[in-house]
């Protein structure tokens, strides 16, 4: 009787156990950067659409001048608190300045945080935002150790670049700091894009290695980058409006599906110490080239996305006359098809919206020229087409 309990026993813990490893991981949680200057009623509906999916804010509420000096943000101190969610502090610091006082910095950092404390926020940490230089790591730490003390008690983090994993003082960095928020979107060079799934995931995996608690930090927004003649980045713009002279500009987007399946990755696998995603940032309807809102919540919420962007004809006032729109079908943002082809019967036609035309022998071919996401249901005029009957389109799947 002996043996036979001890040998029940002995399954049934090697059940649990295995029952217990066959588990998923837990959901990773998800913060959103409010990063905006204007708090606009956009901004505020964003906020109020999306605090149910949301963990806490990282608030912009600093950043440094041409002087080095910190420049505070205005906030609405009464929508963060109706949000009912935690808010994070995040102090911008220019990477490329070529100074810093950081003593300067540290007591204007104190003078923040005593501010913020007064507005009676539920305040969860201070987050410093610096894109510093490889080799000028070592200050960094330094700079962290005599600020930690300063914030009594209040946990702190920093972002983080990929490219500071070649760095031999990185450990001391993170040593200094009780959290991590790593960046995998726009550090690279610009005509290498903004994102690119596989190599996060290897930045990831190469960053849990120095068994840190960090967060990763995702994108949905886009950007518009600008070259000068001699093939150098002139500028970089999300939501400005406007072109700037002599300057050659190339529209860069994430597409929400790239993003998703990254996630999905996450959540059958990620590291121990991968505490949660971070997004950058939180979406607005105004916004230009941020994803849209309710494609943003699907993909934070891990449901299933459907992006079908659909060239359709419509009649033009003028008989004969088409115009070529296309049609997002899908719940998710999508990208818009690279060709558009229509038959070489049609007598005339144009491109617009950032597509060229072509005349070949298969007909009429609308090429796309700047990448662009189309928001779920929105519809796009990209030309039109003259021609004596209704013509078929063909398009390639995207």
């Amino acid at each position: 009787m002996r043996r036979r309990f001890w040998l029940v026993l002995a399954v049934l813990l090697a059940w649990i156990g295995l029952a217990a490893c066959s588990r998923p991981p837990a959901a990773l949680p998800h913060d959103a950067y409010i990063w905006q200057r204007q708090w606009r009623p956009a901004l505020l509906q964003s906020m109020a659409s999306s605090a149910g999916a949301i963990r806490q804010w990282r608030v912009l509420a600093a950043e440094s001048d041409r002087r080095g000096r910190l420049q505070p943000v205005a906030f609405d101190a009464a929508a963060l608190r109706q949000s009912g969610r935690p808010v994070v502090l995040v102090v911008r610091i220019d990477g490329q300045l070529s100074q810093l006082n950081l003593n300067t910095l540290r007591q204007q950092m104190t003078q923040l945080l005593a501010q913020w404390r007064q507005t009676g926020l539920a305040l969860s940490g201070l987050e410093i935002d610096h894109d510093c230089a490889t080799a000028r790591l070592s200050a960094y730490a330094d700079f962290l150790a005599q600020l930690k003390p300063a914030l009594a008690g209040l946990p702190l983090s920093i972002t983080a670049l990929p490219a500071w994993l070649e760095s031999e003082a990185l450990p001391a960095v993170l040593g200094r700091v009780d959290e991590v928020v790593l960046q995998v979107h726009a550090v690279r060079n610009p005509r290498q894009g903004l994102f690119e799934s596989d190599q996060a995931r290897q930045w990831l995996e190469r960053f849990a290695r120095y068994d840190k608690p960090f967060r990763v930090a995702l994108p949905a927004y886009g950007s518009r980058i600008g070259f000068d003649a001699a093939g150098e980045v002139a500028a970089v713009t999300s939501e400005a409006p406007g072109r700037r002279a002599g300057v050659i500009e190339r529209e860069l987007v994430v597409e929400p599906l790239a993003v998703a399946r990254l996630l999905q990755g996450l959540q059958q696998k990620h590291p121990a110490n991968l505490q949660g995603v971070v997004w950058f940032r939180l979406p607005t309807a105004e916004d230009q080239r941020a994803w849209s809102l309710s494609g943003w919540l699907r993909v934070v919420q891990g449901q299933p996305l459907q992006a079908e962007p659909v060239p359709l004809l419509e009649a033009g006032d003028v008989p004969g006359l088409y115009n070529l729109i296309l049609l997002n079908r899908g719940n998710v943002d999508a990208g818009l098809p690279p060709v558009i082809q229509a038959p070489a019967s049609c007598e005339l036609a144009d491109a617009l919206a950032g597509y060229s035309l072509q005349l070949t022998p298969a007909g009429w071919q609308f090429e796309r020229q700047q990448a662009g996401l189309l928001a779920p249901g929105m519809k796009q005029r990209v030309g039109w087409l003259r021609c004596a009957s209704p013509p078929s389109l063909k398009w390639p799947a995207v």
